[in-house]
């Protein structure tokens, strides 16, 4: 791949060919004075992007999993520290988790960050399936990597602002480990991390430019295990109770299911240990399991018949079942006036194109996708208003408890799917480089509009009080649960814990 280019920041605002006149109108209506001066913090994001462009690399190299990315957490405390931030680590519970913080007073707006990996997605950044030679077996599959870099990086330019003297304030990063499945922003949330923020902005690598008032699937995970009797499978089996199939009856239990769950449900599981040797009964088993609507209201309502396949499997093999109860993600409560925001300054930003090294390797990897998709679509920002991400994201939670709003940047070759040996093929090119310069500069630009028009603040949280409608929020998760660190651990070893 060839060297990304030095994006430009903030391009001129009278080019009509590039911009849109909503965004044109919006800026000729600023002092000359403001204008600059979120220039300069625009400039700054893509600056600390660009530079901090090695430690995304090495980010996605090292692609640790959820709540164990030790080696990531302190690359990037490393970097806020060295910036003049007040780090706090080990927050809510969580041994690699942080905040970095810069600035004082009203208004503070937070911005987040992750960094988990994703299993058997390891993969080299080439166009076709080479998993890495001696990795770990994670890759970055959803492109965690460039998320904290990016958004550390718009972190930093704000707070340069804030130390001048431009803007006055709070600007918290937050770092969020264990995003997949691990739900570390809803202990977070519990233990009131986002109570004081005033806003909440985050991003999220993808293969299009997306930005509107969107939503996501709210969620429940957990682990099923099964302890059975080991015995000669041919030998002696009466004398054996498998564990295996004390699982594939709450699989099959779970499948049947399906029919009978509401419109938008999702049922997903796959299994993590089911035995060594055809000749052995498995004494033990364990399947991970997710249940998934659009409200979370109905997701605690369909667990409880998730459970009982579990229980069911039990019972009729006569294994003892263990449930590991990881918690629930809600779905994010969209706020429109956030959202305009930040699509503007998205569609104001997109500067992105591929050299003729990306688009050689845009080219290739589109060969293994069924469909093609467009190339030219990295030019345009997808309205993603009304529209539901088909994932779920602890993101959720924290638009229970404070206005928040998100958007997407081709980080990807379009049409590559999330979670996939392409997405991690990507995010080690320049081609997820030039994303995550886009992202930091439109989090940055974001930032900057939100502390200097307070009137965007108060009409945001109008909103969210009105989307509230009076509801309060209370997180998915059990009496005193603990973060579960050990989520990623091979199963075998959390079965002998």
């Amino acid at each position: 791949m060839t060297p990304a280019p030095t994006p430009t920041p903030y391009l001129n605002p009278l080019d009509t060919m590039r911009f849109p006149v909503l965004a044109i109108s919006f800026l000729l209506t600023l002092p000359t004075t403001v204008c600059a001066q979120k220039d300069n913090a625009i400039k700054s994001a893509a600056m600390h992007a660009d530079t901090n462009w090695p430690t995304a690399l090495k980010l996605w190299e090292w692609a640790e999993p959820g709540y164990q990315e030790k080696q990531s957490a302190a690359a990037l405390a490393a970097i806020a520290e060295k910036a003049g931030f007040t780090v706090k680590k080990g927050v809510a519970g969580i041994p690699t988790s942080f905040t970095a913080e810069f600035g004082k007073g009203k208004p503070t707006i937070g911005i987040l960050g992750e960094f988990d990996a994703l299993p058997e997605l390891s993969q080299e950044a080439v166009p076709f399936r080479k998993p890495r030679e001696g990795s770990n077996g994670y890759g970055q599959a959803c492109g965690h990597h460039l998320f904290g870099v990016a958004s550390l990086s718009a972190a930093l330019a704000i707070g340069e602002q804030i130390k001048a003297g431009k803007i006055k304030g709070t600007v918290r990063f937050y770092m969020c480990p264990a995003e997949e499945g691990g739900s570390a922003k809803v202990f977070m949330a519990r233990a009131g991390l986002f109570d004081d923020c005033d806003t909440v902005l985050h991003w999220h690598p993808g293969s299009q430019n997306l930005a509107g008032d969107a939503t996501c699937l709210a969620r429940i995970a957990a682990k099923f295990r099964y302890y059975g009797i080991p015995s000669h499978a041919s030998g002696a089996p009466e004398k054996g109770r498998s564990a295996l199939e004390g699982l594939i009856l709450a699989m099959h239990g779970v499948e049947l299911l399906r029919q009978h769950t509401p419109d938008g449900t999702r049922l997903h599981h796959t299994i993590t240990s089911g035995g060594g040797a055809p000749n052995v009964v498995p004494e033990f088993a364990e399947g991970f399991f997710y249940v998934r609507h659009p409200k979370a209201e109905t997701v605690k309502q369909l667990y409880p018949r998730l459970l009982k396949c579990a229980q069911a499997g039990a019972l009729a093999t006569e294994t003892k079942l263990e449930v590991v109860y990881l918690g629930g993600t809600m779905e994010i409560l969209p706020n429109n006036t956030l959202a305009e925001v930040a699509k503007k300054n998205l569609t104001t930003l997109n500067d992105l194109k591929y050299d003729a090294g990306e688009l050689a390797f845009a080219l290739r990897i589109q060969e293994t996708f069924p469909e093609k998709v467009p190339l030219d679509g990295i030019a345009k920002v997808f309205d993603s208003s009304g529209k539901s991400s088909g994932g779920s994201t602890d993101v959720g939670d924290v638009s229970w408890i404070v206005p928040v709003t998100g958007f997407s940047t081709a980080c990807w070759v379009p049409g590559t799917p999330g979670h996939s040996w392409q997405a991690v093929a990507c995010g080690g090119t320049t081609i997820g480089k030039k994303g995550m310069n886009l992202a930091a500069r439109t989090l940055a630009a974001t930032a900057w509009d939100l502390f200097t028009e307070p009137q965007l603040i108060k009409d945001a949280k109008l909103e969210h009080a009105k989307r509230l409608d009076g509801r309060k929020y209370e997180a998915m998760l059990e009496k005193d649960q603990p973060p579960p660190l050990d989520y990623r651990n091979p199963p075998k070893q959390a079965a002998r814990e």
